[in-house]
């Protein structure tokens, strides 16, 4: 471009005065600068990435979007602000179970109108209802490659799509549309090797108030004759040794949380693993098998994840995730009981509560 602009200088007229030229030359070079300054349109995709994951966290936002997933369509409202420091969100289901879920902190309350129940539990207090979004760092990059940055227009606005390739068969992929002037994605698809979307998220409307009431987070229906439950969840210490790990994993996963909790039904504690590679996860849930029941082993669909089951020393172990089947199933049947002794367990008790 800027070749073209000295050619189109160069073809003036000889007529043309040392003043016009000059301002010619003081426009080029103000348009060199330009694109040799960090602007918008010039930004490389980890880059927006960065601007995105920062727009999701400490901006003010409500919008209305449509979630595909496992066949399903489901539309939903959010809200989020962000208030001293305080995050306060709300997110809506608008069809039929009116199910909603309110974060206040690390405190998220769940209520299910369609079982009349609510279900308090404690949340990662920088953990978004919409959930993870890729971030690319010095760990993953080594399996992501990133991709994009072209514009795309998208509801009215200009957007960057920006593509996070997986370099295995262990993970999805991402392609993202990422509004220029606010960073937040205005449309985000996981998809598999093929390239084909196995989930979708896709906003309809979406604005940036500088200020939202507390009357928002106010759930829709009386829940004072509902069921109230509480899980109370403690992490084991991670530098304690587990009685239950993955022996092996895909490249680029490791262990981010192990907790215990107590599940009706089972007089021992279920341990919970959690495996990522910080931007796939993948959970593993291990419980005492009961003498009397069925096992359950062989992969599974839940939704847009993917699931695998087997039985390990008596136990049942099942491994869920948003990744490749291949990869729930391969962590699955390295889970293994160490002989080490097992970490204090923290209890999650599910017992019926007052409001």
């Amino acid at each position: 471009m800027l070749r073209d602009l000295k050619l189109r200088n160069s073809s003036c007229a000889p007529s043309q005065t040392k003043k016009a030229q000059r301002k010619n030359v003081a426009r080029i070079a103000a348009f060199t600068l330009l694109m040799s300054t960090g602007v918008a349109f010039s930004a490389e995709p980890k880059e927006w990435l960065a601007r995105m994951n920062k727009a999701l966290t400490t901006q003010n936002y409500v919008g209305v979007f449509t979630h595909v997933h496992g066949g399903r369509v489901e539309t939903l409202r959010i809200i989020h602000r962000v208030r001293g420091g305080d995050v306060s969100e709300r997110l809506l289901s608008l069809d039929g179970s009116g199910r909603e879920f309110i974060r206040e902190g690390n405190e998220l309350v769940c209520y299910f109108p369609d079982r009349r129940e609510v279900l308090v539990e404690r949340r990662a207090p920088d953990g978004p209802l919409l959930g993870a979004l890729p971030s690319i760092d010095e760990d993953n990059s080594l399996v992501y490659e990133i991709r994009g940055g072209e514009r795309q227009r998208l509801l009215g606005r200009d957007t960057r799509v920006v593509a996070l390739q997986p370099r295995d068969q262990y993970r999805y992929g991402y392609r993202l549309w990422i509004d220029e002037k606010t960073s937040m994605p205005l449309k985000t698809q996981l998809c598999n090797q093929a390239g084909e979307v196995i989930e979708q998220i896709v906003f309809s409307t979406i604005d940036l108030p500088e200020r939202i009431s507390d009357s928002m987070f106010k759930p829709q229906v009386d829940a004072s004759t509902y069921r109230w439950f509480r899980a109370d969840r403690r992490v084991a210490a991670s530098s304690r040794p587990a009685l239950w790990d993955a022996m092996r994993l895909p490249p680029g996963f490791r262990i981010a949380t192990r907790s215990s909790q107590s599940m009706p039904g089972s007089s021992e504690p279920v341990e919970h693993l959690v495996y990522t590679d910080g931007i796939a996860s993948v959970s593993v849930f291990v419980e005492p098998r009961k003498p009397d029941s069925k096992p359950s082993e062989g992969p599974s669909r839940v939704g847009s994840s993917s699931a695998f089951s087997t039985v390990v020393d008596g136990h049942q172990v099942t491994a869920v995730g948003e990744v490749p089947p291949t990869t729930v199933e391969l962590i699955a049947k390295q889970v293994k009981a160490s002989k080490s002794p097992a970490p204090p367990a923290g209890a999650m008790g599910l017992a019926p509560q007052r409001k």
